[in-house]
């Protein structure tokens, strides 16, 4: 509540004091926090930080836009609140997602905080709770499904691009998996839109979805099922021990980093969590949980795709910010058993990952910004926003 104030209040100092301190702040701007907000938002709420469109507003969504004081937008932050972390349905309350975010896409990547706006989408909750709560700040009905829900998510895309052209990206999150991968799959084509969440390089190679279970698996998960016999045994399934607990906030992760550690003898796993734990000392060895984060790709993603002008997103361009962080990490990393960079280091990795991005963008034919920077690195560093304080003496 306190940065959220200061955010309001004076905004430099709030970036200011969030790049300087970005590995004690980002766990509280962010998950696990944000989770604890967005459960408490009713009566933790202010103002307005965000811009809410409800199916109230169905045949209107673009004269809504317009109400927003700044008109040159350059991402957007949209959510309907319906999977909120790992809370599930947090109705309206999910605001605090979009808003969190893209203080992190000018924290870590620069963009602009006056082109960042975060949005939520109310259709209702089914979350019986907040329906009865008397602090609840969204529509008290149950979700609206069906043709109602499209023609509201249709109406906002048009009146998205109608209002800030075709460059503004859009980000979808927090929505339910039924949703998620329709609306990428409906809009990626019309639309700059893209859903870190659902987006990865699982889709270059083989998991553990057989074919033989194509048809007993969700739609979107018969696209990586190949050619193997079933394994019923998980110590068989996995060949080394690298765990991920990436269920979000940190009270839902699905193991802790000591009982990785622990469980795997003498410290052998390589763990990584969606949410902060502590270092653990393990046999006198101590051991430096990794965060795999989102936060380590979408804002350098968002500044690579704004700067270079790019009107679609295409896989291989997420991809290539995968690739980018990757390549960041060091042997003097791994030698400490860390298997990301460290957030330190944020604003830096941000800007090769918008390189790579911006590289990928060109070379398929899809930036805009033209002609082509020779350096990219340097190019992205000179378009990221940065709160400095002038000195007087």
């Amino acid at each position: 509540m306190f940065l959220m104030d200061l955010q309001e209040r004076n905004e430099r100092l709030f970036y200011k004091l969030m790049i300087d301190n970005v590995e004690e702040l980002l766990p509280v701007v962010y998950t696990p926090t944000v989770g604890e907000a967005c459960q408490k938002y009713g009566s933790i709420f202010r103002r307005s930080q965000g811009l809410y469109i409800s199916l109230k507003d169905k045949g209107r969504v673009l004269e809504v836009l317009r109400n927003w004081p700044e008109k040159s937008i350059q991402v957007i932050v949209v959510t309907d609140g319906e999977r909120i972390l790992g809370l599930g349905d947090l109705g309206c309350q999910g605001m605090g997602i979009p808003v969190g975010k893209l203080a992190l896409y000018t924290a870590l990547g620069g963009v602009r905080p006056s082109a960042c706006l975060p949005i939520t989408i109310d259709v209702g909750t089914n979350n019986e709770e907040l329906l009865n709560d008397e602090f609840y700040i969204g529509l008290r009905q149950k979700r609206a499904t069906g043709q109602e829900y499209t023609e509201l998510l249709d109406e906002f895309m048009v009146a998205v691009k109608q209002n800030y052209g075709q460059k503004v990206l859009v980000q979808f999150e927090d929505f339910a998996n039924h949703n998620a991968f329709t609306l990428l799959e409906k809009y990626k084509a019309t639309h700059l839109v893209f859903n870190d969440d659902i987006q990865s390089k699982t889709s270059q190679e083989e998991g553990l979805i057989v074919s033989s279970r194509k048809d007993s698996i969700q739609p979107f998960k018969k696209l990586y099922a190949h050619e193997h016999e079933p394994v019923k045994d998980l110590l068989s399934a996995i060949k080394r021990p690298i765990i991920l607990a990436l269920s979000n906030p940190t009270s839902k992760s699905e193991c802790t980093a000591e009982q990785a550690y622990s469980w795997s003898q003498v410290g052998r796993a390589i763990f990584g969590s969606g949410s902060p734990f502590d270092p653990v000392k393990y046999n006198d060895k101590l051991f430096v949980p990794a965060q795999a984060n989102n936060a380590y790709i979408f804002p350098g993603f968002g500044l690579g795709v704004v700067t270079s002008g790019a009107i679609r997103v295409k896989d291989d361009m997420v991809l290539a910010a995968a690739e980018a962080l990757a390549e960041q990490v060091t042997a003097e990393h791994f030698d400490k058993g860390l298997i990301y960079p460290p957030f330190s280091s944020i604003r830096k990795i941000s800007a090769n990952i918008a390189a790579r991005v911006a590289v990928k963008a060109y070379d398929l034919g899809l930036a805009s910004h033209l002609p082509r920077p020779k350096d990219l690195v340097k190019y992205a560093e000179s378009c990221m926003y940065s709160p400095i304080y002038r000195s007087y003496r």
